[in-house]
C-alpha cells in the first residue's frame, strides 16, 4: 500500500482539512519518484560535475592510462549492479526496472577490457579502496534492501544515456581510438533506438512502483551516497594521474616528486615489477566510474564496482 493511501485511510475529509497539513508536504508525499531524486540530488550532482576528473574529461584532457582504469572501475562496477538486479528480477520494487537487454553494460565493458588489456586483462587489474567500498555497497543493498537498487540503477543508466555519447566522442578524439568503436563499446547502447523516449519510459516506470514516501525518501538517499562513492573514486584517480603524468626516466620509470606514496600508483608498481625487483609492488589505488545528466555519465556512478585496478605500461593520447 502506498503511503498515500496508508496516510489518509479513516481520515473523512473535515479532519483532513482541519488537520493543518501543509500544501507542501501533500504535494511532496504525491510527488513522483523521478522528480524526488532529481531534487534531492542536485547538489551531489553539481559537486561531482565540478570534480577536476570530471573537467578535465570533458575538456579532452585525459590520458590512456586513466582512462583503462575508468573502464576498468566501470567493469567491476557493473558486474556488480547488474548481479544484484539478476538477483531480484522479481522483486516487485524493481522488477518494473529491469531491462537486461537494453541497459545492461557488462558483455559491452568486457569488449573494451579485451581491447585495451589483451585476452589476459582479468590478471592484470586489481581492486581499488574507494571501488571496492562502492561494490560492496551495491551487493549490501541488493542482498537486504533490494528497493534501494533503485537508485542505483537510476544513477547509472539514465547518466549513461544522458551523456554517453558525448563523453564517447570526446574520448575518441583525445584518445585517437577508432571510430569503429573498439574501447568505447561501454558507451553504446545498441538496443535503445531513442534515448530521450526511453529515459522517459523509465522514469514513468520508476514513478509507478508502489512505495511508500519513506522508502521513496530512502532511495533518494541512497542515490547521494552513490555520488559520493563516486567522488572518493575521483579523488583517488586524479592521485594517480598527478603521478602518471610525471615525465618519464630513460628505463621508463615516471619521476616522483615526493608528494604522496608512489607505491600507490598502479603504472609505476607494474613498471617496477618488470624492470626492478627492488621496489615491492602494491595494489592500485585507483579507478573511475561514471553516472546522471551529460557529465554525470562519468559521474557515477563506476561507474561505477569487488573489482580489481588496471596496472599496464602508460600510453599518451
Amino acid at each position: 500500500m502506498s503511503a498515500e493511501l496508508e496516510t489518509s485511510e479513516g481520515v473523512d475529509e473535515p479532519e483532513k482539512k482541519s488537520s493543518g497539513a501543509p500544501e507542501k508536504e501533500n504535494h511532496t508525499r504525491m510527488a513522483d519518484l523521478s522528480e524526488l531524486l532529481k531534487e534531492g540530488t542536485k547538489e551531489a550532482h553539481d559537486r561531482a560535475e565540478n570534480t577536476q576528473f570530471v573537467k578535465d574529461f570533458l575538456k579532452g584532457n585525459i590520458r590512456k592510462e586513466l582512462f583503462k582504469l575508468a573502464t576498468t572501475a566501470l567493469y567491476f562496477t557493473y558486474s556488480a549492479l547488474e548481479e544484484e538486479m539478476d538477483r531480484n528480477k522479481d522483486h516487485p520494487a524493481f522488477a518494473p526496472l529491469y531491462f537486461p537487454l537494453e541497459l545492461h553494460r557488462k558483455a559491452a565493458l568486457i569488449k573494451d577490457m579485451e581491447y585495451f588489456y589483451g585476452e589476459d586483462w582479468e590478471e592484470q587489474v586489481q581492486c581499488s579502496e574507494a571501488t571496492r567500498k562502492y561494490v560492496e555497497r551495491i551487493h549490501c543493498v541488493g542482498q537486504n534492501e533490494p528497493e534501494l537498487l533503485v537508485a542505483h540503477a537510476y544513477t547509472r543508466y539514465m547518466g549513461d544515456l544522458s551523456g554517453g555519447q558525448v563523453l564517447k566522442k570526446v574520448a575518441q578524439r583525445a584518445l585517437k581510438l577508432p571510430s569503429t568503436g573498439e574501447g568505447t563499446q561501454f558507451y553504446l547502447f545498441e538496443n535503445v533506438d531513442n534515448a530521450q523516449q526511453f529515459k522517459q519510459f523509465y522514469r514513468a516506470r520508476m514513478n509507478a512502483l508502489d512505495l511508500n514516501l519513506k522508502t521513496k525518501e530512502k532511495i533518494v538517499e541512497e542515490a547521494n551516497k552513490a555520488f559520493e562513492y563516486n567522488m572518493q573514486i575521483f579523488s583517488e584517480l586524479d592521485q594517480a594521474g598527478s603521478l602518471l603524468a610525471k615525465e618519464t626516466l630513460e628505463d621508463g620509470l615516471p619521476v616522483h616528486d615526493g608528494k604522496g606514496d608512489v607505491r600507490k600508483c598502479p603504472y609505476y608498481a607494474a613498471k617496477q615489477d618488470k624492470g626492478r625487483s627492488s621496489v615491492s609492488r602494491a595494489p592500485p589505488r585507483v579507478v573511475v566510474s561514471v553516472s546522471p545528466a551529460d557529465a554525470m555519465s562519468l559521474v557515477g556512478a563506476a561507474v561505477q564496482v569487488p573489482w580489481r585496478a588496471a596496472a599496464a605500461p602508460s600510453e599518451q593520447s
